[in-house]
């Protein structure tokens, strides 16, 4: 099903080629259309008049006119309106939309056009370093990485949901060599540990480095006996990358993200052939010993170029390496069609260099591989500063999440009649880790949040509980009704009469251009946002519309219908679940 703003496009368009043919070049013909800020001016707006009128030096109320003379109305549109700056506003005929929304309530995709060719899509987010615990700095990655793997996948496209973790380089060595002495039985798999003591043998491991002369050779000895493939040294490192992925793995399963570990050491095999290829493509410059890739426009603070090195003067790979190597296997041995990565924005610099060197590599053709950067802000604590807990360590992204859960448990034992233990537990943990979701994903990603379990489990404004109660208020409309919504849509088909079911009508016909929106600039507020003031909407036509006992009872419960299944279907793009009574 086309978007309206795909139909209305195509008619003004075609209008403007009308009327100005002669006068105009086919680039400026093609309109542009909008949602109407607000409604009591129209549905949609096209402001095409202004510009053309412009470069014809015509008044634009004079240039709307010519096209409203052109303008093919039916059956779409009910009414039109010039404005006095020269707007064109459109109303869509409730018949219209009535019969969209029944289409849609119909079909398994909601009214989305699925792709005529599939777009192989990776997306890589979360990625974490092997031996540390993920801490809500990876919070973001994760679940807006989520989000955009969940949109695709229901866009049609086949999505390829990576992790690059750090799990090779010199941080293994020390690691290898502190647990060879204090710890064996863990190397061994004898004894079984976790994530938090890992961590801890790390941090001793770097501080004993930076100390101890011996200790650091030793650690480097390590190093090289893992690149070169010492089978004592690979089964060390296999056990310390086992207990970091099931403590991830916790987390993962905690937030129902879907994802497939591929580390740094998995690109290691290429590596080397790679960084020949670079020199014979005469990229590679020698600065003191290192191989180098030199890229016009990017200076250091004193002014000085910045390389990216890919073999460091003693012969070792490193990050850079990897993401090159990473960029030449998605798009010459998996073809991808295009390729996001999400981190943080202090990366902003090191993936505009990367992506550069690529395209100088040949290992991504801008025509044929689109690349996003998927870019965010920090997690503020409520008082604005970087989100720690009270004892000034970073917060722990386990510790985080468990404390939404028992929020939402005390919060749902005050509202909730007695209910099964079990059934609470999972409505919590529902409602927690959806209030931590889209208290984030509410927001615009490049901006910097404040954190407050208070707020995002509140269930007045723009918060996951909101939405989830509106959900819960449509499955009460059923179970009152005791709807039979298959054999009801056999039988009756949307009706849009009064104004408060036309807005909501309009909203839900939306859905589809707000996906597409979403695709485009990869903002999940954008969804999230939609979403609100669905629910709004949906308030609205069930305080102004009775449903029980009318004679339109039928249309409007199939209306209900494609409200929950709209809003079921957008939380799960965001990564929240439903649940049937809060």
């Amino acid at each position: 099903m086309k978007t309206l703003i795909e139909i209305l496009e195509k008619k003004a368009t075609e209008a403007i080629e009308k009327a100005f043919s002669s006068r105009l070049e086919k680039v400026d013909q093609i309109a542009e259309v909008a949602p109407c800020q607000h409604e009591k001016f129209g549905h949609y707006q096209c402001n095409s008049a202004l510009k053309i009128a412009k470069i014809l030096q015509m008044a634009p109320k004079k240039v709307a006119e010519e096209i409203l003379g052109h303008f093919e109305e039916k059956p779409l549109v009910q009414k039109t309106e010039i404005a006095p700056s020269g707007f064109l506003n459109f109303w869509i005929d409730p018949l219209v939309l009535s019969k969209d929304l029944d289409g849609m309530l119909r079909d398994n995709t909601l009214g989305i056009e699925l792709p005529q060719k599939k777009e192989k899509i990776v997306v890589e987010f979360s990625s974490p370093n092997v031996a540390k615990e993920l801490h809500v700095g990876h919070l973001r990655s994760t679940i807006i990485g989520d989000s955009l793997a969940r949109l695709f996948e229901f866009l049609g496209h086949d999505v390829i949901r990576l992790n690059h973790i750090g799990d090779w380089g010199t941080q293994f060595g020390m690691l290898i060599a502190y647990l060879r002495i204090y710890a064996p039985r863990v190397l061994q798999g004898q004894e079984k540990t976790d994530l938090s003591h890992l961590m801890e043998w790390y941090k001793a491991s770097k501080k004993l480095f930076d100390q101890d002369p011996l200790f650091k050779k030793e650690a480097q000895l390590q190093v090289v006996q893992l690149q070169s493939g010492n089978p004592e040294a690979l089964k060390a490192w296999q056990e310390i990358c086992e207990i970091s992925r099931r403590a991830f793995q916790e987390i993962y399963k905690l937030l129902d993200v879907q994802i497939t570990e591929r580390g740094e050491s998995f690109y290691n095999p290429f590596l080397k052939e790679m960084v020949d290829d670079l020199e014979k493509k005469n990229l590679i410059t020698i600065s003191d010993g290192a191989k180098c890739i030199f890229l016009e426009g990017f200076q250091n603070r004193e002014g000085k170029p910045l390389p990216i090195i890919v073999q460091k003067s003693d012969g070792g790979f490193n990050y850079d390496t990897t993401e090159l190597a990473a960029f030449r296997h998605r798009t010459q041995v998996e073809k991808a069609d295009r390729i996001i990565i999400v981190t943080d924005s202090g990366q902003s610099l090191h993936f505009r260099m990367i992506e550069k060197a690529a395209t100088l590599a040949g290992y991504l053709d801008p025509k044929k591989t689109r690349f996003d950067h998927v870019t965010f802000g920090l997690v503020l604590g409520p008082e604005g500063k970087k989100f720690k807990t009270r004892e000034g360590e970073t917060e722990k992204l386990l510790d985080l999440l468990q404390e939404a859960i028992d929020h939402a448990k005390s919060l749902l034992m005050e509202r909730l009649a007695p209910v099964e233990k079990e059934e609470l537990g999972e409505i919590a943990q529902a409602l927690g880790i959806g209030a931590v979701k889209y208290a984030d994903l509410s927001s615009h990603r490049s901006k910097d949040y404040a954190f407050s379990y208070e707020k995002m489990l509140k269930f007045e404004g723009n918060t996951s509980a909101f939405l989830l109660y509106a959900y819960v208020r449509i499955i009460g409309i059923k179970r009152k009704t005791n709807a039979d919504i298959e054999k009801i849509a056999a039988l009756s088909h949307i009706q849009l009469e009064h104004p408060s079911e036309v807005a909501l009508g309009l909203h839900l016909r939306r859905f589809p251009e707000v996906l597409q929106a979403m695709s485009r600039d990869l903002l999940p507020n954008r969804l999230a946002d939609y979403l609100y003031h669905l629910a709004e909407k949906f308030n609205a036509f069930f305080r102004d519309c009775r449903v029980e006992g009318t004679l339109e009872e039928n249309q409007r419960l199939l209306l209900c219908e494609l409200t929950a299944e709209i809003l079921k279907e957008g939380l799960y793009i965001l990564g929240l679940k439903t649940v049937p009574r809060m």
